[in-house]
């Protein structure tokens, strides 16, 4: 089975036992400070990914770390990933476990580079402009990459909208190369 398969039916079980539960919103700051430690801790990454450290032992260095910070809940689902062999794939599970939440709430992701930052008016068109294109939520990621030269590119699942400066003059030499011009 493919990490990501896994990391999704691990997260999805997760917000299945805290809707459950509901601490829905509990264990979504408990997902957050141990995203927040994969982030800040190399050491904790590689105890993650070590095949050396045996599975009993990463359980109690998991108990250690987390039982004083983190739900019952939380701490269990840590535990059970040690013991199946799955602590390698925490940080993919915590990323789907963000969206599966986002998709719970109907928030809608984008991922939105541009050539420079957005004004906050720039950003609020493009919200209002995304929300009555997909009837959600909108939440936006910027980015800036210089290489645009002008105008965006954003990224909504799996469509992507380029607006750019470069992809129209990508587009405006292919109509001239298709018109015998010289380019």
């Amino acid at each position: 089975m493919s990490q990501s398969r896994i990391a999704h039916r691990y997260a999805e079980a997760l917000m299945t036992a805290a809707a459950e539960g509901k601490i829905l919103d509990t264990v979504m700051k408990d997902v957050l400070a141990v995203r927040s430690l994969i982030a800040a801790s190399q050491e904790f990454r590689l105890l993650l990914h070590s095949p050396v450290i045996k599975r009993e032992k990463k359980g109690v260095i998991l108990k250690e770390l987390f039982s004083e910070k983190i739900t019952p809940l939380m701490l269990n689902f840590l535990l059970l990933l040690a013991e199946k062999g799955r602590e390698n794939a925490l940080s993919e599970i915590v990323e789907e476990y963000f969206k599966l939440n986002d998709e719970r709430l109907g928030i809608v992701n984008v991922h939105l580079t541009s050539a420079a930052g957005l004004t906050q008016n720039q950003s609020d068109v493009l919200v209002e402009y995304f929300e009555n294109s997909t009837s959600k939520k909108i939440q936006i990621h910027a980015d800036v990459d210089k290489k645009l030269i002008g105008g965006f590119m954003a990224r909504v699942g799996d469509t992507v909208f380029d607006g750019s400066v470069r992809r129209q003059l990508e587009v405006l030499r292919h109509r001239m190369v298709e018109q015998g011009a010289v380019v």
